[in-house]
């Protein structure tokens, strides 16, 4: 397992990690995700992402009970905060009140007494941008997190909070970011490197999709076939885009490499990009990715060739 430095801080996380988004705690059981958890760190995944809406809270239970017993120190936690968790005005945004209230119940799900990583899971329009930064600067202060930062902003947001921040700027962006989606190489990346954060990006294998797993169908349990899940993924069957996942697997064939393996390295050449969250749904899935070859320069060059003629479609 490679592990890189996440932006200006002193911490390192394995540069293949494990997120929870629509699986854990809903469509992957606790039993299931503790066996997930235990093979990833075997394999040296010592980076693991939730939020406090996956799963409705749920995300946040199973990662705790399948971390409970393992030491603390030997693995970097993050979780997020904007969407809404109850029925009330208050109970979403980023506001200092949800903000403060979340981490707390985030905390007690994960069984922790800190997470490394608390993220702005969104730019939140309707509260100052002060009283975000000065809360989450407040939660670094108290030890509650060690580092925070955001995910989906735009480069404008992430220099504003930057400006605004005093010792506890931001250290991580989450961005969505694969073959398809290509919209941070604008001025995100460049954004995150002069500002000193870390890039820990999503859906590098488009839910899957870049595996070439459904150029036959939709299997059986799949992502794509499950009926609430299925909708993030309508997006990546057009014509134009089976298209690119039919010529990533061809040059798969052609280079002895796994078509996972071309998508990962493609999001990780960019030295920008401190780790890609991969999601499992079984140990056999997750060694699939955890050992993951980098491929060399010409194999990657050629892949950048199918990014360029590949659709713009973006996640968010």
């Amino acid at each position: 397992m490679e592990y890189r430095t996440l932006g200006r801080t002193g911490v390192s996380v394995s540069g293949i990690s494990l997120g929870g988004w629509l699986t854990y705690g809903s469509t992957v059981d606790a039993g299931s995700t503790a066996a997930i958890v235990r093979r990833a760190l075997e394999r040296g995944v010592n980076h693991f992402d939730t939020a406090d809406a996956y799963a409705s809270g749920r995300g946040e239970e199973v990662f705790g009970e399948a971390l409970h017993d393992v030491r603390r120190s030997s693995y970097v936690l993050a979780s997020k905060v904007f969407w809404p968790t109850g029925p009330m005005p208050t109970d979403k945004g980023l506001s200092r009140k949800h903000i403060f209230e979340t981490i707390h119940t985030s905390l007690r799900r994960l069984r922790t007494d800190y997470l490394d990583l608390f993220y702005c899971h969104r730019y939140d329009p309707a509260t100052p941008l002060e009283e975000t930064v000065r809360a989450m600067e407040d939660l670094v202060a108290q030890g509650k997190t060690l580092y925070w930062g955001v995910s989906c902003w735009t480069s404008a947001q992430i220099r504003d909070a930057c400006r605004l921040a005093g010792r506890h700027k931001p250290s991580v962006n989450q961005p969505p970011y694969n073959v398809f989606d290509r919209n941070i190489e604008r001025d995100v990346l460049g954004t995150c490197a002069r500002e000193g954060l870390g890039v820990v990006v999503w859906s590098p294998l488009a839910g899957g999709v870049l595996t070439g797993k459904y150029l036959e169908g939709r299997p059986a349990g799949s992502r794509a076939a499950h009926e609430k899940n299925a909708r993030f993924m309508e997006k990546y069957f057009t014509p134009e885009a089976t298209e690119t996942v039919r010529g990533l697997v061809t040059l798969a064939k052609e280079t002895g490499y796994a078509p996972a393996e071309l998508a990962l390295g493609w999001c990780l050449r960019r030295r920008e990009v401190t780790a890609v969250l991969v999601g499992a749904t079984s140990e056999a899935q997750l060694e699939e990715t955890v050992q993951a070859r980098t491929p060399p320069e010409e194999v990657l060059a050629r892949v950048e060739a199918i990014a360029q003629r590949a659709p713009l479609l973006s996640i968010v």
